[in-house]
């Protein structure tokens, strides 16, 4: 599978070095130089992943972040910031825009191309077909003491995040958590994050267990229905 890959940076430079070495990888590669662009490629394309940076002309990196998440069209696409700003507050931000994950510049050629595998196959594990409409209600279980999560059988890799949230909406089936008590117990008290972060981690819990299981109850939080 050739996936396609956006690279967004106002450095004509950083954009044609990596371009060059993915493309080389067997990437379909695509660029923008600004955030504006970069929506309207990204709609025009709809591209696996998204290299996305900080600090560019007429929209920056987060605003842009917050625009893709708008579109349900690039709800499977992976937006990770590869940029040079790297303190913690600066990656908590770019999690709360709706990241999926945040590379930190300078990085070794081979290192970031390391880096894009093992987030394109976390795509793939999402592109598995869905089920038929009503049939996306298959049995979820989960052993925390195991850390394993099945769905029919199948055993599913969850990212730690995503695995503490299904173990706490399933502790008490039917029970509606408050987004107040989840980011509490998942994240814990001494983490900010901002109210995109859980909505992120909803959206990739429901692709993977299937949309029906997880109830939203607008402006006040989330409940499991088994």
């Amino acid at each position: 599978m050739s996936h396609r890959i956006l690279l967004v940076d106002d450095e004509d430079d950083i954009l044609e070095f990596v371009r060059y070495n993915l493309q080389r990888e067997g990437y379909e590669v695509y660029t923008a130089r600004d955030g504006v662009e970069a929506i309207e490629r990204a709609l025009e394309v709809h591209p696996h992943l998204i290299l996305l940076d900080r600090m560019m002309p007429r929209m920056d990196g987060l605003e842009t972040c917050r625009r893709l998440r708008e579109h349900k069209e690039l709800n499977r696409t992976m937006i990770v910031f590869l940029t040079a700003l790297g303190e913690d507050d600066h990656q908590l931000s770019g999690f709360s825009a709706g990241a999926d994950d945040y590379i930190t510049k300078p990085i070794k050629m081979h290192i970031l191309v390391s880096r894009i595998k093992a987030i394109l196959k976390r795509v793939e594990r999402d592109d598995e077909p869905a089920l038929p409409d009503g049939q996306d209600q298959g049995v979820i279980e989960i052993d925390p003491a195991k850390y394993i999560v099945r769905r029919d059988g199948h055993e599913l890799l969850l990212p730690r995040k995503e695995f503490a949230l299904l173990a706490l909406l399933m502790s008490e089936p039917g029970r509606l958590f408050s987004r107040e008590e989840i980011y509490s117990r998942v994240w814990g008290s001494e983490v900010v994050v901002g109210d995109r972060t859980i909505d992120v981690h909803i959206r990739k819990l429901r692709q993977k267990i299937g949309g029906r299981h997880i109830i939203t109850v607008k402006g006040v939080g989330y409940k499991y229905e088994p």
